[in-house]
């Protein structure tokens, strides 16, 4: 049954990234990434270490992903400060690895609603914005 679920929410996820805007994909790679870091934190809390492993890289993933996906030309000082908040979030998340530190990753967590909230705050007209802006 646990198979078949996650088969199911594979596919899920898959069909949604098809037909995603490049704004919806970022959205989901921070709820995707706050949700690794919550099955993270109860692995560490259960003593689970082979899920807390499996976890913590899928979060360490979607992060790198997220900083990969920044625009350093276009994006000028946010961009950068934004790239300097994901490497430290990795760092973070590393010393939740290795000290099984809970702390570590709600910090992580904390900073990363704090961005999906800015993103999700910015209104549908300008999801689209970056050939414009990218043409000035």
């Amino acid at each position: 049954m646990r198979k078949s679920l996650q088969s199911y929410r594979k596919v899920s996820v898959e069909s949604e990234i098809s037909v995603a805007s490049p704004h919806r994909i970022i959205q989901m790679m921070f709820e995707g990434a706050l949700q690794r870091l919550a099955q993270s934190r109860y692995a560490i809390e259960n003593n689970d270490i082979a899920n807390k492993g499996i976890y913590i890289g899928k979060a360490v993933g979607l992060i790198t992903g997220l900083n990969n996906s920044l625009n350093m030309e276009a994006g000028g000082d946010i961009a950068s400060n934004l790239s300097d908040l994901y490497d430290f979030m990795l760092r973070r998340i590393s010393e939740a690895n290795m000290n099984n530190d809970i702390q570590a990753l709600d910090d992580v967590s904390d900073i990363l609603k704090t961005i999906k909230e800015g993103w999700d705050a910015i209104p549908p007209e300008k999801h689209h914005m970056a050939s414009h802006s990218e043409a000035m």
